[in-house]
This record gives C-alpha cells, sequence and structure tokens, in this order.
C-alpha cells in the first residue's frame, strides 16, 4: 500500500473515531488499531492528533463544498435563488446527511471550538461554505441564513439517529420532520 493509501486509511478510521468519541476523547491509540497502523504512524504521518484532527475536519468541509458545487450544478440556468437552494440542499441531504460520521465530525469541530486551532479552522471553512452558498445560488442574506440554519438542524437531527419518521421516533423529532417533509425538504 502507498503512503497516500495509508494515509487515507488513517483519515477514514479517524473520522469514524472522532465522530463516536469526539476530539477530546478518541484516542491516536485506537485510530491506529482501527487502521491497522502502529500509533507512532499515525503520529508520524499527521503530527498530533490535533492536526489529525485538522486534517479530518478539512476533509468533511471540502466534502461538503464539492456537494454543493455539485448540487448547483443539478439546478437550471435560469433557476431562481431560491430553486438554487433547493437544489444544494437536495444534494446535501443525498451526499452528506447520508454518511453520518460526516455530519457527526462537523458537530464535533464546533464542539470543540475553543480550542484555537480548531476554532480558527471551523470558523474559517464555516464562513467560505456560507459564501459559497450565496456565491452559488445569487440568494440573499436571508435566504442562506435560513438555508444554513435549516442544514444545521438537519445535521443535528442526523447526529441524533434521526432521519425519519420511525415508530421509535420522538413526537418532536416526527413534528420536525414532517414539517420539514412538507416544506420538501
Amino acid at each position: 500500500m502507498t503512503a497516500t493509501e495509508r494515509s487515507a486509511e488513517v483519515l477514514a478510521a479517524a473520522t469514524s473515531a472522532f465522530a463516536e468519541s469526539g476530539y477530546a476523547a478518541t484516542k491516536t491509540d485506537d485510530i491506529a488499531r482501527r487502521a491497522g497502523v502502529s500509533q507512532p504512524y499515525v503520529i508520524r504521518l499527521f503530527g498530533t492528533k490535533q492536526q489529525l484532527f485538522l486534517a479530518v475536519l478539512d476533509q468533511v468541509c471540502e466534502r461538503i463544498e464539492e456537494i454543493f458545487r455539485a448540487g448547483a450544478t443539478m439546478a437550471e440556468p435560469d433557476a431562481s435563488p431560491k430553486d438554487r437552494l433547493d437544489a444544494l440542499g437536495q444534494h446535501f441531504g443525498e451526499h452528506f446527511l447520508t454518511d453520518h460520521d460526516l455530519p457527526r465530525v462537523f458537530l464535533q469541530g464546533i464542539a470543540a471550538a475553543s480550542e484555537p486551532a480548531i476554532g480558527a479552522n471551523i470558523r474559517e471553512h464555516y464562513g467560505q461554505l456560507y459564501d459559497l452558498a450565496k456565491e452559488l445560488t445569487g440568494a440573499t442574506i436571508y435566504e442562506v441564513r435560513r438555508f444554513f440554519a435549516t442544514g444545521m438542524l438537519l445535521i443535528d437531527l442526523t447526529a441524533m439517529g434521526f432521519t425519519d419518521v420511525t415508530a421509535d421516533c420522538p413526537p418532536w423529532a416526527a413534528e420536525i420532520l414532517t414539517n420539514l417533509s412538507e416544506e420538501g425538504i
């Protein structure tokens, strides 16, 4: 296996571990075990646990950017800003929210924002994603803010395991999911 392939395996293992346990509780030993490598090898590849977490967070945010860009191509050339946002949102739901580790890592990045390097990273990414959504859709500040608010609500629900109205879904989550569905989200 090449160093690039091994690095990708470590990033995948780290994504899973950070999604499950968060930044503070995740140990590089656990990541190494999941990736089938030694803990010193993980450190040799990424330096510190924080640098590894930042690499994972970069990868997650780059994935959101890719999804937004692909979603923008789904809208008709003369589509309204609302229709363009809807296309981004649909693509986001189909390609980001369906991978439960990605939303959880994104939330872990926000939760660990009190760490200076992590806070700077997640704020930078969040701002870039916000600006990208405005650029790709031509939507107003209000429309983009509402899009992000709904997206964060969906990330929260997904992280808690509520993606569909089911028998074990609590009434409050079922109500929110039903309402979102009625709005075409």
